[in-house]
Parts: structure tokens; sequence; C-alpha cells
């Protein structure tokens, strides 16, 4: 059996004063440009506030999603690029930057080389909402994409003695001569001053911030989050006493499958939808089409009279999605040995949850959804017993506004000028996804600028 892998951080003795670039955050995007940085030659440092690594990385379940890919090509999926353009455009309501969107969807395949190259291997696909193709990549081995992306870059950052410390919070991003040049910590031996040619702020959004929250959308103050609690908006408090601007910010994200019957909320991913799953209401009936976008899906969810729903699926498409493992895990999932045992578990009518089933059954047989019109996620029925539910309802999940980024990640002041030294990847920046982020494209977006921001800092060196 394989030794299991624990990330040591490094000392904060060891935390030098002066570095080529400071990298704030240790999400996905934070790991994936210092590797970068590392790789074009550069002295990079990650700074985590926490104690754990990973931020809201290590909660992303689904997938990367990526267009043209080799992946795709042995799947015999033929893609094209502006469809993710389109598709993602029309999904973030066309509020989408243009200028972010098409670097994204243009580079989203170099991204999941770039993974293969360091032996991070995307190889199995599945279908998010607002995606017409199977776009969303992740392991063979079907483990949620978060955990897994985290622990391969904390491993090659490992391999590569890469310094990365916690429980470092920085307290000011310093400028000189008009110029960003390091920052300003709080650590464990007090207040330090880092020298360094360029920072990178990318802590993440602010899904856990309710002043932030309460300024921008009172009427999701009282809304749960599936965030970790470090999602204060931090980066983007840090670049605003800079002059950066800021785009977007009342654009919070409202996700459809969270189970909220614990303290914790915790998110169930797209991916048991993309796999076949289906959404009925206190009446064990289907009302949406599953795989609309997160908004649609939210809304109607919300406009039910329980405000919630039971997503409902068998043996076969649990198979299909190892985080229903550690959902089962911690008690949030409903057995059933058929379905009128499931429908008595989750106090639903028993005949309509079976004709529920048994019409959706027909409706994949025949390859058309006559009643939503859902045409993704229907490539295995809901026959194998066991049965499964898990409830749900809509929670705050991402923040689609942030600090605004051109495409080579470099932040713009409130003039429309660039911040010298200073740039901002992954949810921390604002503009990329319009009103609604689709699923799969958070964890591409964290790979893509992450690999950008690591040229860039080389660039600006």
């Amino acid at each position: 059996m394989a030794e299991k892998f624990i990330f040591e951080p490094w000392d904060i003795s060891k935390l030098q004063s002066s570095y080529d670039v400071v990298i704030v955050g240790s999400g996905s995007t934070g790991l994936t440009a210092a590797i970068q940085a590392h790789e074009l030659g550069l002295k990079p440092v990650v700074l985590e506030k926490m104690e754990k690594f990973g931020g809201n990385t290590n909660r992303a379940s689904s997938g990367m999603n990526a267009a043209e890919t080799n992946i795709q090509l042995h799947h015999g999926i033929v893609d094209n690029m502006d469809d993710f353009y389109k598709e993602t455009y029309k999904g973030g309501g066309k509020l989408n930057d243009p200028e972010l969107l098409k670097y994204f969807t243009s580079h989203s395949a170099l991204a999941i080389d770039w993974l293969k190259d360091h032996g991070i291997e995307l190889d199995e696909l599945t279908f998010t909402g607002g995606m017409s193709k199977m776009r969303t990549h992740r392991p063979s081995s079907m483990a949620p994409i978060g955990a897994f992306l985290i622990k391969n870059l904390l491993k090659i950052a490992q391999d590569e003695e890469l310094p990365v410390f916690n429980n470092v919070t920085v307290t000011k991003v310093n400028k000189e001569n008009g110029r960003v040049n390091g920052v300003t910590v709080k650590t464990s031996e007090g207040e330090k001053v880092i020298n360094a040619k360029t920072v990178l702020l990318a802590t993440g959004g602010f899904g856990a911030a309710q002043d932030i929250i309460k300024k921008y959308r009172p009427d999701l103050a009282s809304y749960k989050t599936t965030n970790h609690p470090g999602a204060t908006g931090d980066g983007i408090k840090l670049a605003e006493e800079l002059g950066a601007q800021v785009v977007q910010m009342n654009l919070i994200q409202v996700h459809p499958t969270v189970q909220q019957d614990t303290p914790h909320a915790f998110l169930i991913g797209e991916a048991v939808r993309g796999e076949g799953g289906i959404l009925v209401n206190g009446e064990g009936q289907r009302f949406v089409n599953e795989l609309n976008t997160r908004k649609v899906v939210s809304n109607a969810i919300t406009a039910l009279p329980e405000h919630s729903a039971y997503l409902i699926f068998d043996k076969d498409i649990r198979s299909r999605v190892k985080a229903i493992e550690f959902y089962d895990s911690i008690g949030l999932v409903e057995h059933g040995s058929d379905l009128k045992e499931l429908a008595e578990k989750i106090n639903v009518p028993a005949d309509k949850l079976e004709a529920t089933v048994n019409n959706w059954n027909q409706m994949v047989a025949a390859g058309k959804d006559t009643d939503f019109d859902r045409k993704t996620g229907m490539e295995r029925k809901i026959s194998e017993a066991p049965y499964y539910a898990i409830h749900i309802a809509p929670a705050i999940h991402y923040t689609m506004g942030g600090i605004h980024i051109d495409s080579r990640t470099r932040v713009i002041d409130g003039n429309g000028d660039i911040i010298p030294g200073l740039l901002a990847a992954g949810e921390v920046a604002g503009g990329l996804h319009g009103n609604n982020r689709i699923g799969g494209n958070s964890i591409a977006e964290t790979v893509i600028f992450g690999i950008q921001a690591g040229r860039e800092a080389f660039l600006e060196k």
C-alpha cells in the first residue's frame, strides 16, 4: 500500500526577508503559480493564513472544464473552444469580461496538459450544468477534484523544496515609488516585512465574509455558505487599500445542491446530477432541468413550498461519484432497498416517486426529456438498487465579483491603470464568470490563471 502523503509546512524561523514573488494563499491558484514561477527560475514563497492548506479548492468536487483536449478525443468527444466560450458567456448572463473569457477558454486544454506534465492526470470526463459536451475533467479514480489537486500540488512543492508557510497573515501590501515591493505579515514570531518584486493575491473569494455580503447583497445575509472559514475577502481588502478597482461585487452565486441539516453545510457536487441523478420536490416529482445553470436550478428550488429538494440516485450513479462515499460516511445519505423504502425515509409519496423514476428511465431509454428538456447526464437510468437520496437546498457558494484584472493577471486601479508589481488570480479576481459560474470552471480558472500568474511574475522580475 502506498504511504499516505502528509505535507509538512516550513518552520516560521525559515521565513526570509526577500523573495522574487510573494504568493498570498495556498489554494490551487497559489500553488500552481508558485510551481510555475519556480520552474522559470524565480524564488517564490507561499503564505497561508490558515492552519490547513488548500482553501476552498479542497471543497471542489466535480472537475475541471476544458475544451479541445486530447482526453476528450480519447473518449470520442469532438469539442471546440468557441462553443465553450459561447456556453460560458450565455451561462454568465453575457456579463463575463470578454478578454478574460477568451483567454480562459483558449488556454484550458493547455492547462490540462500542464497538469499532466506534472504527473496530475485528469483522464475521466463528466457533465456539469450549462455545458453541452463532456468538458469536466477529473481523475480516473473519480476522486473529488479539489483535494486531489491540492495533495498533488503540495507534493510537487515539497519535492521541489518550495517554501510554503501556514499561520502567516498578510496585513498589508507595501508600495514604494509607485510600485508594489512586498508585504507586511503577522506571524507567531511577530510582525515582519518581506520584500518582493511581485505580489500575487490568490486568497480566494468572500463567501464567508458576512461584512462584505451584507454590504453588497443584504438579501443573502441569512444564507449558509459552502465556503471554508478563511474565505473572508482578505485579498480584495488588501488590493482596495492600494486603489485597485473591484468589479461585479453584487454577483454572488448560490449553489442549488447543498446539504444543510448539519451544523456545517456540505456542497453536493454537480457530478451526481451529471452522472444521472435527478431532483424531486416534497411530492416526489421532478420540477426542473437538473443540469440547467446553477442560478436557474437554485431559483427553482427556492420557489418550492419547502424551499428544498431531494437528490435521487442509485448504486450505478453512486459508483461513478466517489465523493458520495464521504457524504455517506458523515450521515448525509438516505438509503432504500427499493424506491418505496427510500420514499418512506424522505417522507414523500412512494407512488409518485416510483412514477417519477419510471418516467425518467423511459425518457433516458428514448434519449429525450419531454418534461424539462434536459439534454445531458442521461447516459444511465436510475434502476439499480439500492437507491439513495440527499436532502439539499441552495446556499452561498461562489463570489463572481472581485479585483479587476486583465488576462495577464495584472491588477487594474480605479483609473484603468495597471498597479505595477501586483497580480491577482482565482476567485479573488472578478469578471470572468458573469452573473453565474458554470460548474467545473472554478478549478479551471485556478490552474489557467495560476500558470499565467507564474509566467507574469517572471516577466515582472
